[in-house]
């Protein structure tokens, strides 16, 4: 797998992270994931937060900007480890510790997990509309 990009300038329309965001056009499995990155570094996930806007494999993989944003990068585990293991150059690495959003974020990780949890058996209009454009650009992507 290719090195990732860092993130964006700004977190996408659809980023879980952004406050807003409609709420419940992610599965809630996706909700999660937010959360596990708020424990303790050693108790948190090992795999890095990427954009939902492209599959993880492809060239045009980056880094979630919500996520650099929202959690202090420079204690997450997954950054850590993608370092060690050559999955991530420093200048990624650099850019995800020193990421600043230029949009608002829900943080604590716990927060953006709530809001969008919160819509998913009855979302919206904006979220149903949200959902629709997401699955035209990733067909890969399953709603459960």
């Amino acid at each position: 797998m290719p090195s990732p990009c860092g993130p964006s300038t700004r977190p996408c329309e659809s980023c879980p992270y952004r406050r807003d965001v409609p709420a419940g056009i992610w599965a809630q499995v996706e909700y999660d994931k937010p959360r596990e990155y708020d424990a303790d570094t050693a108790d948190q996930p090992t795999g890095v937060f990427f954009c939902h806007q492209a599959d993880v494999v492809s060239d045009t993989s980056r880094v979630c900007a919500g996520w650099s944003g929202c959690h202090e990068s420079d204690e997450l585990l997954a950054l850590r480890l993608a370092v060690i293991t050559g999955c991530m150059d420093p200048i990624t690495f650099t850019a995800v510790v020193d990421y600043e959003s230029p949009v608002p974020l829900f943080s604590p990780g716990r927060e953006a997990a709530n809001h969008g949890q919160a819509g998913i058996d009855k979302p919206g209009s904006e979220a149903r509309h949200m959902i629709s454009k997401i699955t035209r650009t990733r067909t890969n992507l399953v709603w459960e």
